[in-house]
């Protein structure tokens, strides 16, 4: 007979085989990580913008958002370029290689579970939200470091 704590294991890792999941499919038709997809899916909507202002968008780190700028441009998908005025600011931007892989993506797991939260009433969201924040207690994982995206991670990305 399961427990209530392995139902609730069996719940967690439903959620993480997801998130897997989700992250191969968005590799296989678009050849991007969810993180890259939501930097390219920024820069499409607003046009050349600021590395700055996409780290503070997308909650990622700066360094993160320098690693994945980085991959985006050896592939052609994005350019960048230094402020005239203040050489430390730079400015992405996107080109049609990457709208197309924008284009050929399928929906972000976290775009489907935004929509699908917002619908439920205030007190269920709060509810879940709490819950949520006590497994986070749990793990204690109060101090890891991480941005409102469904993405599995580089393989070889270290813990941090």
């Amino acid at each position: 007979m399961k427990t209530k704590s392995d139902a609730a294991l069996i719940a967690l890792r439903q959620i993480q085989r997801r998130t897997e999941q989700a992250s191969k499919r968005l590799a296989q038709t678009a050849g991007l990580t969810p993180s890259q997809f939501l930097v390219m899916q920024i820069l499409d909507e607003r046009g050349e913008t600021s590395a700055g202002e996409i780290t503070e968008l997308t909650q990622l780190k700066h360094a993160t958002i320098t690693s994945l700028v980085d991959k985006l441009t050896e592939r052609g998908f994005v350019t960048r370029r230094r402020c005239d005025t203040d050489r430390r600011r730079v400015w992405i931007a996107i080109e049609p290689p990457g709208e197309a892989a924008i284009k050929a993506a399928p929906d972000l797991l976290q775009d489907t579970f935004a929509l699908r939260f917002r619908k439920l009433p205030d007190w269920h969201q709060y509810m879940l939200l709490s819950s949520l924040e006590h497994v986070v207690d749990f793990l204690d994982a109060q101090n890891v470091d991480a941005a409102p995206i469904l993405d599995i991670g580089a393989l070889d990305e270290e813990p941090s």
